[in-house]
């Protein structure tokens, strides 16, 4: 089935669903993995709003059929991209490949020749898109969010 996809940047009144978006794909792809403070439902429900909020002009949104479906936001000033999130049950039907897509050649579009991004080494979903969109693992940094886990590195170059 052919969705009906729109890539678009975010407006004000959807801070709640996208921040929604991206703590349901929290909850399954990197929760279980999570304990102590770090588990929090409510605090990360509040970081996810909160980012959402203060990077709303920094944020594209993927819709289908006039809802959000997922979003991706970059750091001002830099080439690195800290979210991206699809709604688990649209995952795997190109919805992330695409805002990858238009995020690129905004970039490129911007003077970017470089792009970067992190993904847990837990988070095999999100890797397994950056890898099939060309991005590639350049290394790992540590964290201590998930115990065992690493934060890998992976950068894109715009031609």
């Amino acid at each position: 089935m052919a969705l009906n996809l729109v890539i678009r940047k975010a407006i004000p009144s959807e801070v709640e669903t996208l921040a929604d978006i991206a703590f349901v794909a929290w909850e399954r792809d990197l929760l279980p993995f999570l304990n102590g403070p770090a588990a929090s439902r409510s605090a990360e429900q509040a970081r996810l709003n909160a980012a959402v909020r203060e990077g709303l002009d920094r944020i594209i949104v993927a819709e289908v059929n006039e809802v959000a479906v997922g979003w991706c936001q970059r750091i001002r000033g830099r080439a690195y991209i800290p979210f991206l999130f699809v709604t688990p049950l649209l995952q795997n039907q190109g919805i992330g490949s695409s805002i990858m897509a238009w995020f690129e050649t905004a970039a490129l579009r911007h003077g970017a020749r470089n792009l970067w991004v992190c993904a847990s080494s837990f988070n095999a979903r999100a890797r397994s898109l950056y890898e099939r969109v060309g991005w590639v693992k350049v290394g790992e940094l540590p964290t201590f969010v998930i115990p065992g886990a690493t934060e890998i590195l992976l950068h894109k170059r715009l031609d």
